[in-house]
Formats: structure tokens, C-alpha cells, sequence
């Protein structure tokens, strides 16, 4: 199983690396960063949903970061909202109530109810979702590096869902 998870988090590692890491250091380590932090806390909120639920699990780590988010914000406000125009604000309306609330809601539950390792391999399936949009709406060029990882990545799901099912 985590042979898999290797291979499919190193598939996805050396396509980075293939691009060119060299152009934002640290903006590559916040990520990095970003992604185990939120690993933890995919888990201790799937397991915390089990016996609070996924709403009251995703409100109350809201209700927790709006401090430090508040304190970012008004650190990096910038002078004017001027250029902002309506279809970003309502974007970041759209994002908010739906990806990061109502979308943790179910996302949680799923955590819950399947298994955090389980449910969470799925979420590798994301990226090919994301090209296919990419390519379907918005017209974007998706390479055949892009493609060769990404079905890299979906092989190691499978392999680390075949192979972690109890016997």
C-alpha cells in the first residue's frame, strides 16, 4: 500500500522538478509545508467528524483560523479594492461557501464513513479532473508530460487501493 502512495507522491515530485523548481524556492517549500499540514488536517478532522459530524468539524476549524487569517489579511490589505471587480468577489464568494464549507461538510463525512486512507487516495484523482477542465473549458494546453504523470498517479491509486483491502 504506502509503496504506492511513494510512487505516486514521487510521480508527482519529479514532474516539479522536470519544470523547474529553481523559479520560486520558497514558494515550493510554503507548498510543501502547505500540504502536510493539510494532510494532518484532513485526518484529525475525519476522525474528529466521527463524533462531532463534518459540519461541526469544518465550522470549528473555521471559527480557529479566522485569527491568524484576519491578522494576514490586514497585514498584506492592499490600498485599494478598486481593481477587484465583481466577478472576483463573487468567485471568492462562490469558493467560500461552497469549497471551503459545504464542500468540508461532505468531504469529512466521506473521511468518516470510508476511512481516512481509503477516501483520501481518491483525492489523488484530482488532478485528472483539473485537466480535463483545463482543456475542456478553458482551452488550456495540456502536454503529454501532464497526461503521462497524472495516469502515473492514477495507477498508484489503483495499486494502493487494490493492495490495502484486508485479505
Amino acid at each position: 500500500f504506502w509503496i504506492f502512495s511513494m510512487l505516486g507522491s514521487l510521480c508527482v515530485i519529479g514532474f516539479a522538478a522536470g519544470q523547474g523548481l529553481r523559479a520560486a524556492p520558497l514558494g515550493d517549500l510554503l507548498m510543501l509545508g502547505a500540504i502536510l499540514v493539510c494532510g494532518l488536517g484532513y485526518a484529525e478532522g475525519a476522525r474528529l467528524s466521527r463524533t462531532l459530524g463534518g459540519w461541526q468539524v469544518i465550522c470549528w476549524a473555521l471559527v480557529l483560523a479566522l485569527p491568524p487569517m484576519l491578522a494576514l489579511a490586514a497585514w498584506r490589505v492592499p490600498a485599494s479594492f478598486a481593481p477587484v471587480g465583481a466577478a472576483a468577489w463573487a468567485g471568492l464568494g462562490y469558493v467560500s461557501l461552497f469549497s471551503m464549507l459545504i464542500g468540508f461538510v461532505f468531504w469529512y463525512r466521506g473521511l468518516a464513513q470510508g476511512g481516512i486512507a481509503a477516501v483520501g487516495q481518491l483525492q489523488l484523482l484530482q488532478p485528472l479532473f483539473g485537466l480535463a477542465l483545463a482543456a475542456g473549458l478553458l482551452r488550456e494546453a495540456v502536454s503529454p508530460a501532464m497526461l503521462a504523470v497524472t495516469v502515473a498517479v492514477i495507477g498508484c491509486v489503483a495499486g494502493a487501493r487494490r493492495f490495502s483491502r484486508p485479505r
